[in-house]
């Protein structure tokens, strides 16, 4: 609960106001302040004003500890992190309309709030909680905030902040390094939560995985120092359909507290106590460890890292190292000593204790399952490789892991007990928690055995029917294949060099609820698109072969064989498919964030996703297609690339997909031609759609398209413009000539954007639209360009199809195909004149 606030309006006479030491909290509307003048929260801990941190001479709108410190000033919020203003010209102003607008001089905006709610009679106001927020005047409910700081947390979490994600508006609020003392920009580690299996948080330097933080057992997360109870703060973890999050709170009104995310990758707990008069510092409560045994999976697969012992990492017992004829050592993964015996029923589980558990990302839970139920729920799923008791605090809950168990070390104090499948040989005298019940254990043997039998007379009564009813309506089509969750069983496929999961009908059905209607995630050129959730908790996406498609059995192949042999973060995984009498299905990594499409062109949506990430989306998209033009086995061209075939993952990060017009080159070729010309009008180059020909800098002008899509917020295709009648290309180019480039940036992300990268981008933009394919550049040149490696000193030349009615669509005026939609459904097959 936040303290009573006392709100009062910022008037003409500010600064004498502040002179009198009178805290003042609130702006009200077309109020603002000014650089030199600041705003104390009501219980005088917190102010919000300009700062300049360390020896910068950069200043920045924050929030920071009011008189806490002798020393500097500790900033736990910070607006304008990544632009910073040269000088004292700075200006917060809140408009009639509710949003907070930082400027330069009062006129080049800076930073802004876009809040996504409407308010009346809005007003700004710094809580003592350290939140800043914009509500109605006469509303103080939390839930009708239309913005507060408090959802977009810098390096710090303060008491009462979220760090963690909500289902229903897919707000991430997470932690972001500063670069250095001196600069609040965004630097190479965050602190954010994974929510795929159990959730569960990662430190990440950059993109990699530095720290786990382990699943939350009910009173602290298992990787982490164990919190013990205490008078002075209170930690929680909600997890819920809504929302998944942690957050603490303060029980001690006299303490001070704070949990950074510092420069070096260090995540501290520390806490001031006011009560004590001589405090002069932060004392650190927590802080994560950084011994080798805490590296994220630093022992491999069922290794078992111990601080301390030489060598740290040693296999588990019963477990070996993986290659011991090789030279393996411990630290390269081990496999179990003996292999499991499932089918024989052959297996059991050893306990093993202190551990921190293994990563939960390809994990199945429930919160009110008891440890027998878990056990027995297991030990029925041949794929499922451990259990644990969930929530300690009330021996309740059940987790389940479905896949190698990775990142596990030795916790003397803080670790928890762990159950291992093993084959029977193995356990010895060992009994799991179900067998040192005797009677339990009976009657769970019973239970085994009516199963066994009831299961086998059913199976036998199941094949005889499939057999019949197959053999009568499916003579060629061959035996379905059985699937476990978290696992899949290979085929190859006849004549192709290639092994790929294959799922069976019923599996998939199970897992998308027979394709409900509310399962259905979109729909395109090769079909409908379902979310879906196998068995062991892993989410997938299914997309299946429309029999009213114009892709068929070549496309549906081409898929399969292509994405199966390319391996990079930057494309969507093939998790397997489904070729089951008529019924053709691929089966995906779901994407959480849908395509690049549905945050672009959406009103309301576009506002989550502001320039910095929109220009990491734009380097991964091509980074990826640097791989598939250079660096894959298979040199592919994609020839359908567009924002919707471009899917967003949990962390925003862009992989490419559709791969059923896509096409190989061998050896040295370097283009080719086909009288089938695939792709969505828009998209497609000049050379490409009027003669098929195609080459790698066909899909370059797919890019060059989207990247100026990204910027703007505006479909090539459909664009209008009052004074004249140029697509998006010839909009984007006339600007360009006449040094207006900025008119064309989306207003969602003017106060976010680094203007230098927006004008390369767009630059680079029309380089890969050019009309001529050899003026545009390669996918390599791209990716140096963007990091700054690769100077822009190329003016670009007109673009291909700049104007609204191009020589393609005149080409399709007069072909006998059927007339073209307006849609953005992929174009599978045009007869070029």
């Amino acid at each position: 609960m936040m303290d009573t606030i006392t709100t009062l309006l910022l008037s003409s006479f500010l600064c004498s106001i502040l002179a009198s030491s009178t805290a003042v909290s609130t702006i009200a509307t077309t109020q603002s302040i000014k650089d030199g003048d600041t705003i104390v929260s009501i219980g005088g801990r917190f102010e919000l004003g300009f700062f300049s941190p360390g020896s910068s001479i950069n200043r920045y709108l924050g929030i920071w500890y009011n008189k806490i410190s002798n020393d500097s000033r500790t900033a736990v919020w910070v607006a304008n992190r990544e632009v910073p203003i040269v000088d004292s010209s700075g200006v917060l102003k809140l408009t009639q309309e509710g949003v907070l607008v930082l400027s330069h001089n009062d006129s080049i905006k800076i930073w802004s709030s876009n809040s996504l709610k409407s308010s009346n009679n809005p007003v700004a106001e710094l809580l003592d909680s350290g939140n800043f927020v914009l509500r109605n005047s006469d509303d103080r409910n939390p839930e009708n905030y239309s913005w507060q700081s408090f959802d977009d947390p810098t390096d710090m979490l303060l008491p009462g902040m979220k760090l963690g994600i909500n289902n229903v508006t897919g707000l991430d609020r997470y932690l972001w390094s500063w670069k250095s003392s001196d600069d609040p920009a965004r630097g190479v580690f965050t602190y954010r939560i994974d929510p795929h299996g159990f959730p569960q948080y990662f430190l990440k330097k950059n993109s990699v995985q530095q720290f786990r933080s382990g699943p939350w057992n009910g009173l602290w997360f298992s990787g982490m120092p164990r919190i013990s109870s205490n008078s002075i703060y209170n930690f929680t973890f909600v997890l819920n359909e809504k929302e998944i999050y942690f957050t603490y709170e303060l029980l001690d009104s006299l303490v001070v507290s704070r949990m950074v995310l510092n420069q070096t990758g260090d995540l501290q707990f520390m806490t001031w106590n006011w009560r004590d008069g001589s405090t002069k510092s932060w004392a650190l409560e927590l802080t994560t460890e950084k011994t080798n045994c805490d590296a994220f999976s630093f022992c491999g697969a069922y290794g078992l890292c111990t601080v301390g012992n030489s060598p740290e990492c040693q296999c588990l017992d019963r477990f070996v190292p993986k290659s011991p004829n090789d030279g393996g050592t411990e630290a390269d993964g081990c496999v179990r000593r003996t292999p499991l015996n499932c089918s024989a029923n052959g297996d059991g589980f050893l306990k093993y204790s202190g551990v921190k558990l293994p990563d939960t990302r390809n994990s199945w839970f429930n919160l009110s399952m008891t440890l027998t139920e878990c056990e027995t729920m297991c030990l029925k799923d041949c794929s499922c490789m451990a259990y644990v008791n969930l929530d300690i605090s009330r021996r309740r809950g059940c987790l389940l892991w479905f896949d190698e168990l990775v990142d596990i070390r030795e916790f003397s104090q803080n670790g928890q007990d762990l159950y291992i499948r093993m084959a029977a040989s193995e356990l010895g005298n060992a009994l799991s928690p179900v067998e040192k019940n005797p009677s339990s254990f009976w009657k769970r043997e019973k239970r085994i055995i009516v199963i066994s039998v009831v299961s086998t007379v059913t199976l036998i009564f199941g094949l005889g029917i499939t057999f019949y009813i197959g053999k009568k309506q499916q003579p060629k089509t061959e035996g379905r294949a059985r699937h476990h969750p978290g696992k899949g069983y290979c085929k190859k496929t006849k004549n192709e060099d290639i092994e790929v999961p294959l799922f069976d009908l019923a599996t998939i059905a199970s897992a998308t609820d027979n394709f409900a209607i509310n399962n259905k995630l979109g729909e395109g050129g090769f079909g409908p698109v379902y979310k879906g959730m196998l068995e062991g908790g892993q989410e997938i996406a299914v997309k299946l072969l429309s029999k009213y498609s114009k892709q068929g059995v070549d496309e549906f192949k081409n898929e399969v064989i292509f994405i199966a042999k390319l391996q990079h973060r930057n494309l969507v995984k093939l998790l397997g498919y489904c070729n089951q009498g008529e019924e053709r299905m691929l089966i995906y990594e779901y994407m959480p964030n849908n395509t690049l499409d549905s945050f672009v062109f959406d009103q309301s949506r576009r506002m989550l996703l502001d320039w910095p990430k929109r220009f990491h989306i734009i380097n991964g998209i091509a980074r990826g297609l640097l791989y598939l033009h250079q660096d894959s086995r298979l040199r592919i061209i994609h020839r359908d690339l567009k924002g919707s075939n471009i899917l967003l993952d949990h962390e925003m990060n862009p992989k490419i997909s559709d791969f059923g017009l896509a096409r190989s080159f061998g050896g040295n070729d370097a283009e080719a031609n086909t009288k089938k010309v695939v792709g969505t009008y828009g998209y497609m180059s000049p050379e490409y759609a009027i003669e098929g020909l195609f080459s790698v800098k066909s899909d370059v002008f797919s890019f060059g398209v989207m990247v100026l899509e990204t910027v703007s917020g505006k479909r090539n295709r459909g664009f209008y413009h009052p004074n004249h009648h140029l697509n998006l290309l010839g909009h984007a180019w006339i600007l360009y000539k006449e040094g207006k480039a900025t008119e064309l940036i989306d207003a969602a992300i003017e106060n976010s954007c680094n203007l230098h990268e927006v004008l390369c981008s767009i630059h680079l933009g029309l380089l890969c639209v050019q009309h001529r394919p050899e003026d545009r550049p390669n996918m390599s040149t791209v990716v140096l360009m963007l990091g700054g490696e690769g100077a822009l000193t190329h003016q670009p030349k007109s673009p291909g199809f700049f104007t609204e009615r191009n020589l393609l669509e005149e080409e399709l005026s007069r072909s006998k195909n059927e007339p073209c939609s307006a849609n953005m459904v992929t174009l599978t097959q045009l007869e070029p004149r």
